[in-house]
């Protein structure tokens, strides 16, 4: 059985971890240069996402050929060498699953578009005329025409990644062909991107996700014995309050866990400049906390990934407090309740970039976005792209100052943080974070325990864990500081100043007392 509540998961982004060789591209081989740096750092698995074989349209998530790992980053053999390497170090590694669509260059689509009557013709989904309105999440319709064969294929996402049609027996057995080859290859789990899409009813004028077979979809997917030792996290931006137990529940035997977004889908329109507050975060947040529990579930705790923006410049100050807010973050992925998922280079306090140049961006999203509002001036479109696109995550670790060769423009700010610098700091974040991890594996109040909203006001958030004797208090100040009236007991043993003041709270102060 899974021990889902041990995991400190650590995302990583192949391409722009760690390049062994110089060619610009990080790699399997960099990812296991820096086994020792991820150990001391305490996590204990890895989420790797996609580096199949791919044409790279959406970096990786337009898989081209799900069984073999791109030559760029090292090929199959570099990867069964990593997960080697990994497992002697006592590090699990799940990897993506992206069985919502194929790249356009996947051979079954290719075949598929060859005519009407090809035996992968029914492996999309293709109409004579759309059926229904629906949008690409990357901007346009999510139909495109095939000029040879005169009908539409849905395509959710860029046009070169077209849906797989998952009501085709055949479609699922192929999925869990690919899950079963990775299982044996000795992978501990998997990720399931935008997993809540697979199943679809074509005439729901509000989108293309958690159709009426979803959930038997996931339980034929994952309900099997074959996947019954396997962490499994899907990516369900459907999954709320009144169906997450569905997605979770152990009995079910569907997924592990699911990442949700509600606490990160604070603004109305995503590419905009405006900042949430962050008591709105911590306000969402310990809703899905009580939800949760209440469920008898366990969520994911996380605040970065290769899709969002950096939370320091998000939801903190990234200048004159960058390590309080680095830390304070830190705080609430892995002191809630919950599985944490922390994102490369957010153990150092990395930040958003500034690049006005188009060049310097590589994301699809990105792009089109860019490409399509040009009746909004230049200057506000960069600073849209600037604070929340999806490059600010996918740019190279700074592992030293010095700026080396990339497939995409480098950290904006490489000199002032990088991994070499923050090390020798005199306060580096990385060291907080090593404490916070350390926290969570001693303390079975944090990792196992249950979860009270002690205060959340314009000033501060509070919260309490417990588990049997054991229990903590977590405070987090917000900008400004906060006045408590009434003190907390118990002592500190953790804190991201130098002093604590009991009912007085400095600017995004984390106190952790026991």
């Amino acid at each position: 059985m899974i021990q889902a509540e041990n995991f400190i998961f650590y995302q990583i982004y192949p391409k722009s971890f760690c390049d062994s060789n110089g060619d610009g591209i990080g790699d399997l081989a960099g990812i296991q240069s820096k086994i020792g740096y991820l150990k001391d750092l305490g996590i204990n698995a890895i989420w790797l996402t996609p580096c199949y074989e791919s044409p790279n349209v959406d970096n990786g998530y337009d898989v081209a050929n799900y069984r073999k790992i791109s030559e760029e980053v090292g090929g199959n053999a570099a990867f069964e060498k990593l997960l080697h390497a990994l497992h002697e170090n006592g590090i699990k590694l799940i990897v993506d699953l992206v069985a919502n669509h194929t790249s356009d260059q996947h051979a079954w689509f290719l075949e598929a578009k060859k005519s009407k009557d090809n035996p992968y013709r029914n492996y999309y989904i293709w109409r004579e005329t759309p059926p229904n309105d629906w949008q690409s999440l990357f901007g346009g319709s999510a139909w495109e025409y095939d000029e040879r064969t005169k009908e539409y294929y849905l395509h959710s996402y860029a046009v070169e990644q077209p849906d797989l049609n998952w009501e085709n027996p055949a479609v699922r057995q192929e999925i869990q062909n690919i899950v079963d080859y990775w299982i044996k290859k000795g992978v501990d789990g998997f990720r399931c991107d935008v997993l809540d899409q697979i199943s679809k009813d074509l005439h729901d004028p509000n989108g293309n996700g958690n159709g009426p077979m979803l959930h038997p979809y996931i339980r034929e997917l994952f309900g099997r014995n074959a996947t019954e030792n396997i962490f499994t996290v899907g990516e369900c931006w459907a999954a709320t309050a009144d169906n997450v137990k569905l997605f979770c529940d152990k009995d079910r035997k569907e997924l592990t866990t699911v990442f949700t977004f509600q606490h990160l889908c604070l603004s109305k329109n995503k590419f905009t400049t405006k900042k949430p507050s962050l008591k709105d975060l911590c306000k969402k947040m310990a809703s899905w906390q009580q939800v949760t529990q209440e469920a008898g579930v366990y969520n994911t705790s996380f605040l970065e990934n290769h899709d969002q923006p950096r939370s320091v410049s998000r939801f903190g100050n990234d200048t004159s407090y960058r390590y309080e807010s680095a830390t304070l973050l830190g705080g609430l992925t892995l002191l809630q309740r919950g599985i944490p998922f922390l994102f490369q280079g957010q153990e150092i306090g990395i930040t958003n970039s500034r690049h006005d140049a188009l060049e310097a961006f590589n994301d699809v999203e990105t792009l089109n976005y860019f490409k399509t509002n040009d009746n909004l001036p230049e200057a506000e479109r960069f600073a849209n792209i600037n604070a929340v696109g999806r490059d600010n995550a996918r740019r190279p670790i700074p592992w030293t100052a010095k700026t080396e060769k990339s497939w995409i423009a480098p950290y904006a700010r490489s000199e002032e943080i990088n991994v070499e610098k923050d090390l020798r700091a005199e306060k580096p974040v990385f060291a907080f974070y090593r404490d916070l991890i350390t926290l969570r594996k001693t303390n079975k109040a944090i990792s196992h325990g249950t979860f009270t909203l002690l205060n959340l006001t314009d000033e501060y958030y509070a919260f309490q864990r417990e588990y049997g004797e054991e229990k903590i208090t977590v405070l987090c100040a917000f900008e400004r500081g906060a006045r408590i009236e009434n003190a907390y007991g118990g002592a500190a043993i953790l804190n991201n100043y130098s002093d604590y003041a009991p009912q007085e709270l400095k600017p995004y102060q984390l106190i952790v007392l026991k």
